[in-house]
């Protein structure tokens, strides 16, 4: 299952919709504002932009924002929005395609580093956030962490969330950490519509380990875009990697 498989014309078309959530002031808000203060004036990337849930609000709050996305129907949708001049895009992936000129800030958000599928390619995530970046930049993942310890021994799967008319489930294969998210939809009548994307979860430490690969050091760790701190109970995290100001 291809990346530009799954992110096609009928996922762009309903991909809003289907996060809605994710557009809520109470998400959304605290997370343009981290991002604006960690640009400061200076420009910002964001790897995997889709259709601009985070790009457009950032840029109305005066930080020039560029992206790189691989997904072309993504792309339409976010022009649907705002055009080329608000926003610039460069189509490509974000382990290897390069954005005009530098930035403040590289950012990447809700789990997106995981739609690369091998840990070699997270690594070059991070050297590409790196060749960005001007000295002292920062580079900014938020990521689940993977909630393995509802496994029990002999099932690789776990409901994650579950309301009327949606039950989504993950399956997990360990040994290479690789995920995969399905998603049921469904009404009144017996049949359900399924969708499924894979990811490749990476633990704390391991993302800590691929950043000083690139050439980072952990700046801050934090549960959430509002500053809760990380715990052992965290299911997710922002952490926020500063690029040496040599490199």
């Amino acid at each position: 299952m291809r990346q530009d498989e799954i992110w096609d014309a009928e996922t762009a078309q309903r991909y809003d919709d289907a996060h809605v959530l994710m557009f809520a002031p109470d998400v959304l808000d605290p997370t343009v504002e981290r991002l604006a203060d960690l640009a400061g004036r200076g420009r910002a990337l964001e790897f995997a932009i889709g259709t601009g849930r985070v790009a457009i609000p950032l840029a109305a709050r005066g930080v020039p924002v560029t992206g790189i996305e691989l997904s072309v129907p993504m792309i339409e949708r976010l022009r649907a929005k705002v055009d080329e001049v608000t926003i610039p895009v460069v189509v490509g992936d974000m382990a290897t395609t390069r954005a005009p000129g530098e930035y403040a800030l590289v950012y990447i958000v809700y789990n997106t580093i995981g739609n690369l599928l091998t840990q070699a390619e997270q690594v070059e995530c991070f050297r590409n956030a790196a060749r960005h970046l001007v000295p002292g930049g920062r580079f900014v993942v938020e990521l689940g962490v993977a909630d393995l310890r509802r496994l029990p021994p002999g099932q690789d799967a776990v409901v994650f969330h579950s309301e009327a008319g949606y039950l989504g489930i993950d399956t997990y294969e360990v040994v290479e950490q690789h995920l995969v998210s399905h998603h049921f939809r469904f009404g009144e009548g017996r049949q359900a519509r399924v969708t499924r994307s894979p990811h490749r979860y990476i633990w704390p430490a391991e993302l800590d380990l691929m950043a000083a690969l690139g050439g980072f050091e952990l700046e801050s760790r934090q549960a959430d875009w509002s500053g809760g701190p990380f715990t052992a109970e965290s299911r997710s995290h922002v952490s926020v990697y500063r690029l040496a100001a040599a490199s």
